[in-house]
């Protein structure tokens, strides 16, 4: 390798690569954000508060841009191509223009399972059945017709998520702590509503999210039902109906709802898997880029020089997602000066 300052290649620009960039910045590197979209931020910057505190997304994503200031950011900015040469990597980008690199970091975040194929739940053919994408963007706007003080609401778990039918059998890890903030959300503004939650099973591992679910129930009154729903209907008054069992109690449950909110589960981005493909790196039995081992390589790849971080590998929280930036980064140095 040449004396020249290693430019390093981070793809996507959520809060894994903001955070990754800043670190490789601070180490000494020039690292290179590509986003697509025209904003940084990704996902978070789509969220209105983050679970278990009810943390304001901004509080966590502006000191994130801050830091990343400075740093070369192509925003708008699509990837045509990336070959891999001897000992770097050549990314081709659509406006044509080629970056070299030696090193590449995906930090190409997720895509949420698209709730309108699962057609027993009526999205896209009910007008009051909606996301939990939609839901979070109302929280930011106040901007959704469909959203006009209801009195009762559902939340479906799992909607692409354990899922061999939906080609997707793992986890989505945060749905159902994600249900619960939005649930508690719905009772601030509407304190009236009755708001359901449907769900297989409850899986909360994260610090906090045990209280944060017996909060729901004890202060916010929030019912947890355990069981799939079954069906969902249109009533005449456009209404939703759903019929579930309540698998603890053994008993039918139907109810009439003005809002059901789907919690659609995470996958990978299709960029990520298009990208990777190009350089020969694999995709994991669950579809996600597949790293050296799952134990202490998680940010690692097959392929010498490319790296990972955050939810190109797997459903991951914020400070699971922060904690890989910053740790992709030592992997980076690490291999970057083992070449000097």
């Amino acid at each position: 390798m040449t004396n020249r300052q290693p430019v390093i290649a981070v793809i996507g620009a959520g809060i894994a690569g903001l955070e990754a960039a800043h670190q490789l910045a601070a180490l000494g590197y020039k690292p290179v954000l590509i986003e697509k979209a025209p904003v940084v931020g990704g996902h978070v910057a789509e969220w209105n508060r983050l679970f278990p505190d009810m943390t304001p997304a901004a509080e966590v994503l502006e000191p994130l841009r801050a830091r990343a200031e400075g740093i070369k950011t192509l925003l708008n900015t699509e990837i045509s191509a990336i070959n891999r040469l001897k000992d770097e990597y050549n990314i081709v980008l659509g406006d044509g223009t080629t970056l070299l690199c030696q090193a590449v970091l995906f930090a190409t975040g997720f895509h949420l399972f698209d709730a309108s194929r699962k057609e027993e739940y009526g999205y896209g053919i009910y007008n009051r059945v909606i996301t939990n994408r939609d839901l979070e963007q109302w929280f930011n706007t106040r901007q959704d017709s469909r959203i006009d003080h209801p009195k009762a609401v559902g939340f479906v778990h799992c909607v692409g998520s354990r899922d061999l039918k939906a080609g997707n059998a793992q986890c989505s890890k945060v749905c159902c702590i994600t249900a619960i903030k939005q649930a508690i959300e719905i009772k601030e503004e509407f304190p009236d509503a009755e708001v359901y939650c449907f769900y297989m099973d409850l899986r909360l591992f994260g610090k906090k999210y045990e209280d944060f679910y017996i909060r729901a129930q004890r202060d916010y009154g929030i019912h947890f039902i355990r069981g799939r729903v079954s069906e969902v209907g249109e009533a005449i008054d456009g209404r939703v109906v759903v019929k579930a069992e309540d698998t603890l109690s053994g008993r039918p449950v139907k109810v009439t709802l003005d809002l059901l909110v789907l919690m659609a589960g995470i996958v990978c981005n299709p960029d990520a898997r298009h990208y990777a493909q190009q350089i020969g790196v694999a995709r994991d039995e669950d579809g996600f880029l597949e790293s050296r081992n799952n134990l202490d390589a998680i940010t690692e790849s097959s392929r010498p020089g490319v790296f990972f971080a955050g939810a190109c590998t797997g459903a991951k929280t914020v400070p699971e997602t922060l904690a890989e930036a910053r740790s992709a980064a030592l992997a980076i140095h690490l291999y970057l000066s083992k070449r000097a």
